[in-house]
C-alpha cells in the first residue's frame, strides 16, 4: 500500500481517522494505530510483518537488559548482541546477493546467488530501532517498559516504509501523552496534500521525462529505442537534472505526507528536507537533504571513538561509505557516497572562512554541478552505463550537443521542468514569512491555502484515477 493511491487516501486513511478519533484514551488511540500500522505493512509484506515484530521484541528485551545491567559488562554485551542482530538483518536481506556476486567475480567461483526478497522499509525501521537501543545504552532516553508502546514507535505507518528516520527521543513523550488540536489537524492535512501533489504532479511527471531522456531507471534503452551512448550532451545533462528533481519531489513528497499524517495524530516529526538545491556547498546540501539519515550517521558513527580514539578522516570515510551502501547493494551507490564524502573533505580542508569568501553565485553553481553529477552516479547502477554517462558529458561517444528528438522531448516538458526547479527553491516559505508581517494579508493567505489544498487534492485524485501511480523510489532502500 502506498500513500499516492486512491484506496489509501479515501478508504484506509479515512477508516483510520474515524477509528482513531472515536476513542478517547491515549492507550486506545495507540492500539488503533498499532492495528492499522500492522495492517498497512502486511498489505504489501504479509510474510515480513512477523520479521518486524521479532525485531521489535529482540530490541525491547535488549533495552530491559541494558537497564537492568546498567554500566556493567553485561550491558555492553547486550548492546553488542542487539547491534549484531540489527545489522545482521540488513546484511542478510539486503546485501547477501551483492556479496555473493562479488565473491564469484573476484574468485571465479559459481556460488548460487540467493533470491531474497527485500522487506519494504527494512533500512528505515532497522535504523530507528538501532537509534533507540543505542540511546538507551548511552542513557539519552529512558528504556520503554511497555512493549505495545515500543511496537507503536517502530511500526507507526506514516514513516514505516520510507522514512523519515524518527528518533525515539523525538516522540518519546508523545507516545505516552499527546493531543491533536484543530491546528494540528488543519496543518497536517495541508502538509499531506502538498506531499501528495509533489508525488503525483511533479515526481510522476518528471519520471516520464527521465525515461525519455535517459531510459528506464537503472536501464540503458529508453522507450524511444535510443541507447544512452546515442543521447546528446543536453539530453544527458537535462536527464540527470530531471532525475535529481524527481528524487527530491518523490522522497520529500513522501516525507511531507508522513509528517502531515503524524501531525494529525499529534506526533511532531522532525523535518527531512529543507530546500537542498539552494545550498552553497556540499556540506550544507547534506544538512538539508535526507536530514534524518545524515544526522543518524553523524551522531552514531562520525563522533564515536574507533579503535580507542576518534579518527577524523577514517570516520569521515566510513560515514560516507555507509551512506552510499545504505542506499543499495550496488557499487554505484558506494561510489556515490564516497563522491560526496570527497567534496566534504575538500571543503573541510579549505575551511569555512575561506569558503565564505567565495562569491555566493559561484558556490551555488559549484554545489549544483556537483549535486547533479552525483545524481548521475546514483542513477546508473550498471558501471558500464555510468562510464557511458561520463563520456556523454565530454562528447567522448561522438554524441551531438543536442538533436531534434531530444529537443522535442525537453520542449514538451519545459513548463514542468521550470516549475519543478523554481518550486524546489525556498520561494513559498519566503512569501509566507513576508505575509506573516501583515495580519490582513495573513488572513487572506489562510483562505488561499485552504482553497489551494482543495484544488490540489482534486487534481491529484483525477490524475490518480486516470493513471496508475508508480511506487516511491525509496521503497527500494
Amino acid at each position: 500500500m502506498v500513500f499516492s493511491d486512491l484506496f489509501f487516501v479515501f478508504v484506509f486513511l479515512t477508516a483510520c481517522f474515524i477509528s482513531y478519533f472515536s476513542v478517547k484514551s491515549v492507550k486506545a488511540k495507540n492500539a488503533v494505530l498499532i492495528v492499522f500500522s500492522l495492517l498497512f505493512y502486511a498489505w504489501g509484506e504479509p510474510i515480513y510483518v512477523g520479521l518486524l515484530i521479532v525485531s521489535t521484541l529482540v530490541n525491547y528485551f535488549s533495552g530491559l537488559l541494558i537497564e537492568k545491567f546498567r554500566d556493567t559488562k553485561k550491558a555492553k554485551a547486550t548492546i553488542t548482541v542487539a547491534l549484531i542482530f540489527n545489522i545482521g538483518l540488513l546484511l542478510v536481506f539486503k546485501y547477501t546477493g551483492f556479496f555473493v556476486e562479488n565473491i564469484n567475480a573476484l574468485l571465479g567461483s559459481s556460488i548460487s546467488v540467493p533470491d531474497i526478497r527485500l522487506p519494504i522499509g527494512i533500512s528505515f525501521f532497522t535504523f530507528q530501532i538501532m537509534s533507540y537501543i543505542i540511546d538507551c545504552y548511552w542513557g539519552k532516553v529512558e528504556v520503554q517498559r511497555s512493549y505495545p508502546r515500543l511496537l507503536l514507535y517502530i511500526s507507526l505507518f506514516p514513516q514505516l516504509v520510507a522514512g523519515p528516520i524518527v528518533r525515539y527521543s523525538t516522540i518519546e513523550e508523545e507516545i505516552n501523552d499527546r493531543k491533536s488540536t484543530a491546528q494540528d489537524i488543519s496543518e497536517g492535512l495541508t502538509r499531506f496534500i502538498v506531499g501528495l501533489a509533489k508525488k503525483v504532479i511533479f515526481a510522476n511527471g518528471l519520471y516520464d521525462v527521465v525515461d525519455q531522456l535517459l531510459g528506464t531507471y537503472g536501464g540503458d534503452v529508453n522507450y524511444l529505442g535510443a541507447t544512452l551512448a546515442q543521447k546528446s550532451f543536453v539530453a544527458t545533462f537535462m536527464g540527470v537534472v530531471c532525475f535529481a528533481l524527481y528524487v527530491y519531489y518523490d522522497f520529500s513528497g513522501y516525507s511531507d505526507m508522513a509528517i502531515g499524517i503524524g501531525r494529525i495524530f499529534g506526533f511532531h516529526f522532525d523535518e527531512n528536507f529543507k530546500h537542498p538545491f539552494a545550498s552553497k556547498n556540499i556540506a550544507e546540501f547534506w544538512q538539508r537533504w535526507h536530514i534524518s539519515l545524515g544526522s543518524f550517521f553523524r551522531d552514531y558513527l562520525l563522533y564515536v571513538p574507533l579503535f580507542g580514539k576518534r579518527r577524523k578522516y577514517f570516520s569521515l570515510f566510513l560515514v560516507w561509505f555507509c551512506t552510499g551502501f545504505w542506499h543499495g547493494a550496488s557499487w554505484n551507490f558506494i561510489i556515490w557516497g564516497l563522491y560526496f564524502g570527497s567534496f566534504i573533505l575538500i571543503e573541510q580542508l579549505i575551511g569555512k572562512k575561506r569558503m565564505k569568501k567565495i562569491p555566493i553565485g559561484l558556490t551555488n553553481v559549484y554545489a549544483l554541478l556537483v549535486i547533479i553529477i552525483g545524481f548521475g552516479i546514483f542513477y546508473f547502477e550498471n558501471l558500464k552505463d555510468l562510464g557511458t554517462f561520463f563520456k556523454n558529458l565530454v562528447f567522448a561517444n561522438g554524441n551531438a550537443f543536442i538533436n531534434t528528438v531530444d529537443k522535442a522531448t525537453i520542449y514538451g516538458s519545459i513548463y514542468l521542468i521550470i516549475a519543478a526547479a523554481v518550486l524546489s527553491m525556498p520561494i513559498l516559505p519566503l512569501i509566507k514569512k513576508k505575509l506573516a508581517l501583515h495580519p490582513k494579508a495573513q488572513c487572506v493567505a489562510a483562505y488561499l491555502t485552504t482553497a489551494s489544498s482543495v484544488a490540489l487534492l482534486v487534481i491529484c485524485t483525477l490524475l490518480l484515477a486516470e493513471n496508475a501511480s508508480n511506487p516511491f523510489l525509496y521503497f527500494r532502500f
